[in-house]
């Protein structure tokens, strides 16, 4: 069956990615679900609950107010919380109870802002979709909504979108100051929706998460705003270095940018052969021949045992699946797949 996950845990849905980029924005974030939602992305997908404060609500709704779509009430929720909390917007994040009831976001958004006074997002996420769709439609709304402004480029200043901890494996923004400099401003973590709104001073956007590639079209698309894709050399990367892959033929499992750094690395220290798969998004134009999007662990068994891979780069929470396999296993954490940060729970800065 497609999409299966015999071996596998469930990767991180698609409520939990746009939570992650907006946790740290300074809005009041509504889960639509009954309470279940909410307490995976707090519990399991959302590391910086231990450490940073947010305000993130479950919506609270009953099976009546589900079944009648009872939109005041969550309404009237949302506006007691913000009379209580020092929050700049609310955002509603959808989960698979409103897309069964075929909810009106567009409405919820009307109703939210006339209550609150106050700015309003709605993200379409079903439960159904991986935590990079997610991300994928919150950093597009973020920027449709308060990037509204054209501002003088400020030289230096580099947009990084994508970093979330689901992406990652990080949880603070030093990795990425230490690889793009102390002008880079990570959009979603270490910064607030001020710069969300100065999108346009930026000179260029480096886009490290398949989620953010929407967002990076858009702002070139409105403001000429350059984008790349990349990602920063994390210690995990610096690990599967020490082992000599000279001449062997590797594949890398991973979001697609971490792959893609992966096999830049390998190749510049190993002038190894290197082909990239992944479970999530898998852009054609920034993918090579022999790279694959994988459906299930059945296509990934497949992979590599047709592909006659020497080794395999993989959060090794995937071994499991891979137990036939006779090569080298090399673990490359993966956060949204096995709940694992890298290296000092996330927090290290890399000299």
């Amino acid at each position: 069956m497609k999409n299966l996950l015999k071996l596998l845990s469930p990767f991180a849905p698609d409520q939990s990615g746009a939570v992650g980029v907006l946790y740290e924005l300074g809005g009041l974030v509504v889960i639509c679900d009954a309470g279940g939602c909410a307490g995976n992305i707090c519990g399991f997908d959302e590391p910086r609950w231990f450490t940073k404060k947010s305000a993130v609500f479950s919506a609270g709704l009953r099976d009546m107010d589900a079944i009648l779509g009872r939109d005041d009430k969550l309404i009237e929720k949302t506006a007691r919380a913000v009379g209580q909390t020092q929050v700049k917007f609310t955002a509603v994040v959808g989960t698979p109870v409103p897309a069964v009831i075929a909810t009106d976001y567009r409405a919820l958004k009307r109703m939210a802002e006339n209550k609150t006074s106050l700015p309003a997002i709605c993200v379409d996420c079903t439960g159904t979709r991986l935590y990079d769709d997610g991300e994928e439609r919150a950093y597009l709304e973020l920027f449709r909504t308060f990037s509204t402004k054209e501002y003088e480029t400020e030289k230096g200043k580099v947009g990084i979108i994508g970093c979330t901890p689901l992406a990652s494996g990080y949880m603070t923004e030093k990795i990425f100051k230490g690889e793009y400099g102390n002008g880079a401003v990570t959009f979603g973590m270490g910064s607030g929706i001020e710069d969300i709104s100065k999108a346009a001073q930026c000179e260029k956007n480096i886009v490290v998460s398949t989620g953010g590639i929407k967002a990076a079209q858009y702002l070139k698309q409105t403001y000429g705003i350059p984008y790349e894709t990349d990602f920063p050399v994390t210690a995990a990367m610096q690990k599967v270095l020490e082992q000599d892959l000279s001449g062997k033929k590797v594949l890398a499992v991973h979001q697609q940018f971490a792959a893609n750094k992966m096999r830049k690395l390998l190749k510049e220290k190993f002038d190894c052969t290197v082909d990239v798969a992944t479970f999530f998004k898998l852009f054609d134009e920034f993918a090579q021949q022999g790279d694959e999007h994988l459906s299930d662990e059945e296509q990934l068994v497949r992979k590599v045992s047709e592909g006659g891979y020497d080794a395999v780069i993989i959060d090794s929470i995937c071994n499991r699946a891979l137990k036939g396999y006779r090569g080298e296993l090399i673990d490359l954490p993966h956060f949204a797949v096995s709940g694992r940060l890298d290296e000092n729970g996330g927090q290290v800065c890399l000299a």
